[in-house]
């Protein structure tokens, strides 16, 4: 059986946003990979963590998991987290968890970007 495979590319199309571009499985393997695009996200500054599942491929309880992980990261750096681009699979897992209650799911990048991290329109 071939190790879960996945992509994780960050951007920052705002001053204080960064994006994450997952493409791929993510499940506990993917750790190390999350963590790094986490942490390139990161910068000094950020206070939005916006993940794009638009080219998910699989995700299941590990990869929870290693939302919950970033999720608890981004709390400590005072960063709101927002998710797009997730099947509606996907968004009934993260309301049966209770995740969507942490990461707010939105339908497309331009919605999660069109408020400031307080609540605030752009």
């Amino acid at each position: 059986m071939e190790a879960p495979t996945v992509t994780m590319h960050v951007r920052h199309p705002v001053e204080d946003v960064a994006v994450i571009d997952i493409s791929g499985e993510v499940t506990a393997a993917c750790e190390a990979e999350l963590m790094v695009a986490y942490e390139s996200a990161s910068t000094p500054g950020t206070k939005l963590i916006v993940l794009n599942f638009s080219r998910l491929q699989y995700m299941n309880s590990g990869g929870i998991g290693m939302l919950v992980t970033l999720l608890v990261r981004a709390n400590r750096h005072h960063q709101a987290v927002r998710a797009f681009g997730l099947s509606e699979h996907y968004r009934q897992i993260l309301a049966l968890t209770r995740l969507d209650e942490a990461i707010a799911v939105c339908d497309d990048e331009a919605s999660a970007l069109a408020t400031e991290p307080s609540g605030r329109t752009r």
